[in-house]
């Protein structure tokens, strides 16, 4: 089955992405990888003692996370986009489970290790980023030739 790869949009996309970590990590000194900042944003900052400091912290991380939601919205929105349907929701529900263990025991996302955690020469992010890539082309290839769920 094609896929519908738009180069442009992808390198658009990329260039962004890699722009607002670098923005963040300029400016406030933290990682974009956004399991991190969701569970920072839902339990908290570990060891922040002070209260305003913590409300602080919070705050840009929820901004943060809102302005994903947002900007997803105004793309499906304006660029007359609409997200892929089709697909079986306990698959979903399966998948973004199996995602949330993945990103606990890789302590962090593809986001974070990809992204920042390369661009820093990270080797845990390597291998992160090794372990989830070969384990995302493993589960497309039985999925879509093994059972033909998703062709």
């Amino acid at each position: 089955m094609p896929t519908a790869f738009t180069p442009v949009s992808a390198l658009l996309g990329g260039a962004l992405i890699g722009l607002a970590a670098t923005v963040l990590l300029a400016t406030l000194g933290r990682i974009a990888g956004i399991s991190g900042i969701l569970n920072s944003a839902i339990e908290g900052e570990p060891g922040a003692g002070d209260a305003r400091q913590s409300r602080g912290e919070r705050g840009w991380r929820i901004a943060f996370l809102f302005g994903l939601v947002v900007a997803a919205g105004a793309w499906f929105a304006f660029a007359g986009v609409a997200p892929r349907e089709g697909f079986p929701l306990p698959w979903l529900v399966a998948g973004g489970l199996l995602v949330g263990a993945g990103t606990r025991l890789g302590s962090g996302c593809t986001s974070g290790h990809g992204i920042c955690g390369l661009s820093r020469w990270s080797k845990r992010s390597l291998v992160a980023v090794a372990v989830f890539m070969g384990f995302g082309f493993l589960t497309v290839y039985v999925l879509r030739h093994a059972l033909a769920v998703l062709a």
